[in-house]
Protein backbone atom coordinates (compact mmCIF):
# COMPACT_ATOMS: atom_id res chain seq x y z
CA UNK A 1 0.00 0.00 0.00
CA UNK A 2 2.66 2.20 0.70
CA UNK A 3 4.44 2.21 -2.44
CA UNK A 4 1.39 2.33 -4.52
CA UNK A 5 0.64 5.21 -2.35
CA UNK A 6 4.43 6.59 -3.20
CA UNK A 7 3.80 5.89 -7.03
CA UNK A 8 0.36 7.80 -7.15
CA UNK A 9 1.92 10.90 -5.39
CA UNK A 10 4.75 11.27 -7.89
CA UNK A 11 2.57 10.86 -11.04
CA UNK A 12 0.54 13.17 -9.93
CA UNK A 13 3.48 15.87 -9.22
CA UNK A 14 4.79 14.62 -12.94
CA UNK A 15 1.17 15.52 -14.32
CA UNK A 16 0.81 19.05 -12.32
CA UNK A 17 4.36 19.50 -12.99
CA UNK A 18 2.95 19.18 -17.12
CA UNK A 19 0.14 21.13 -16.95
CA UNK A 20 1.85 24.16 -14.75
CA UNK A 21 4.39 23.86 -17.47
CA UNK A 22 1.81 24.13 -20.19
CA UNK A 23 -0.26 27.04 -18.97
CA UNK A 24 0.89 30.35 -20.75
CA UNK A 25 1.78 33.66 -19.04
CA UNK A 26 0.16 36.52 -18.87
CA UNK A 27 3.06 38.62 -20.13
CA UNK A 28 4.72 38.02 -23.60
CA UNK A 29 8.13 36.74 -23.87
CA UNK A 30 10.95 38.98 -24.46
CA UNK A 31 12.52 39.28 -27.98
CA UNK A 32 15.87 38.74 -26.28
CA UNK A 33 17.41 38.59 -23.14
CA UNK A 34 19.17 42.08 -24.03
CA UNK A 35 15.47 43.63 -25.63
CA UNK A 36 14.99 44.48 -28.77
CA UNK A 37 18.70 45.12 -30.79
CA UNK A 38 18.67 47.58 -33.57
CA UNK A 39 22.20 47.97 -36.06
CA UNK A 40 22.54 51.26 -37.44
CA UNK A 41 25.70 49.88 -39.93
CA UNK A 42 26.55 53.32 -41.47
CA UNK A 43 26.87 54.76 -38.14
CA UNK A 44 29.06 51.36 -37.37
CA UNK A 45 31.07 51.52 -40.43
CA UNK A 46 31.57 55.40 -39.52
CA UNK A 47 33.25 54.37 -35.98
CA UNK A 48 35.29 51.99 -37.91
CA UNK A 49 36.75 54.18 -40.25
CA UNK A 50 37.31 56.78 -37.54
CA UNK A 51 39.18 53.62 -35.29
CA UNK A 52 41.06 52.73 -38.48
CA UNK A 53 42.57 56.86 -39.25
CA UNK A 54 43.08 57.09 -35.42
CA UNK A 55 45.32 53.40 -36.20
CA UNK A 56 47.14 54.97 -38.84
CA UNK A 57 48.21 58.12 -36.81
CA UNK A 58 49.30 56.50 -34.16
CA UNK A 59 51.50 54.15 -35.77
CA UNK A 60 53.26 57.12 -37.67
CA UNK A 61 53.86 58.32 -34.44
CA UNK A 62 55.60 55.27 -32.81
CA UNK A 63 52.53 54.38 -30.78
CA UNK A 64 52.20 51.13 -31.63
CA UNK A 65 50.23 49.53 -29.04
CA UNK A 66 47.50 52.28 -28.88
CA UNK A 67 46.91 51.10 -32.60
CA UNK A 68 46.78 48.16 -32.24
CA UNK A 69 43.76 48.55 -29.85
CA UNK A 70 42.43 51.28 -32.32
CA UNK A 71 42.74 48.02 -34.62
CA UNK A 72 41.21 45.73 -32.38
CA UNK A 73 38.33 48.41 -31.66
CA UNK A 74 37.48 48.42 -35.61
CA UNK A 75 37.87 44.59 -35.96
CA UNK A 76 34.84 44.47 -32.98
CA UNK A 77 32.58 47.19 -34.60
CA UNK A 78 33.19 44.88 -38.28
CA UNK A 79 32.58 42.03 -36.38
CA UNK A 80 28.36 43.51 -34.75
CA UNK A 81 27.62 44.75 -38.18
CA UNK A 82 28.55 40.84 -40.09
CA UNK A 83 26.38 39.63 -37.09
CA UNK A 84 24.30 41.98 -38.18
CA UNK A 85 23.70 41.85 -41.80
CA UNK A 86 23.81 38.06 -40.94
CA UNK A 87 21.08 38.49 -38.81
CA UNK A 88 18.89 40.02 -41.35
CA UNK A 89 19.78 37.82 -43.86
CA UNK A 90 18.97 34.51 -41.97
CA UNK A 91 15.99 35.44 -39.76
CA UNK A 92 12.65 33.68 -41.26
CA UNK A 93 10.16 36.90 -40.01
CA UNK A 94 8.28 36.36 -36.74
CA UNK A 95 6.81 33.77 -35.59
CA UNK A 96 3.19 32.84 -36.45
CA UNK A 97 3.19 35.84 -38.71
Amino acid sequence: MRRRFTTLAVSAAIAGGVLFSAVPTAQAAPVSARGQVTCHIGQMQQQVNEHKSKAAKLDARGRHAAAKKERAKARSIEKRIKQCLDADKNNPGPIGG
